[in-house]
């Protein structure tokens, strides 16, 4: 495996072509974690999703690794699945937390993809990591989009 400035290309052209699934996902998650706990959290158009993944892939040290794991996870398949799990999971979550930013969102981004990838499903055929890619995408872009009533506005503990 090499990476190269053109892999990132290729790897951000093809998170953001992706659009059409991640966001319905993304909105299917805020539904749902809204519901639970009882607050309402605005749902993200494509246009939003495209903006922040051209604004993860402007960063240049991000985005060299971004991409690594994008590419990791649309590739990797284990025999059985089960031994996958874990690097799956885990090359998952750690993608999550890189697209969701700096503390506390990078943990709400890694646990909303645990959340998100117990309803995602690959399809049949598909390597093990495509569905925590997925689940990776929606959790990490949709834990850095505005919209959660507790991010819209100054925290009550800043000094």
């Amino acid at each position: 495996m090499r990476i190269t400035p053109a892999v990132v290309e290729r790897e951000y052209q093809w998170v953001r072509d992706r659009d059409t699934v991640i966001v319905p996902l993304i909105n299917s998650v805020r539904d749902d974690l809204g519901s639970i706990f009882g607050t309402e959290v605005a749902r993200v158009a494509e246009q939003q999703y495209v903006d922040a993944v051209d604004s993860v892939f402007a960063d240049g040290d991000l985005a060299v690794n971004v991409a690594t794991l994008v590419w990791l996870l649309r590739d990797l398949d284990v025999e059985a699945d089960y031994p996958g799990f874990v690097v799956d999971e885990l090359l998952g979550r750690e993608l999550a937390g890189m697209l969701a930013g700096q503390q506390p969102l990078r943990l709400l981004g890694e646990a909303t993809f645990h959340y998100a990838d117990v309803h995602t499903h690959g399809d049949d055929g598909d390597p093990a990591g495509a569905d925590d890619l997925d689940a990776a995408l929606a959790a990490g872009i949709q834990t850095r989009l505005p919209g959660w009533e507790w991010t819209d506005g100054e925290s009550p503990f800043t000094i």
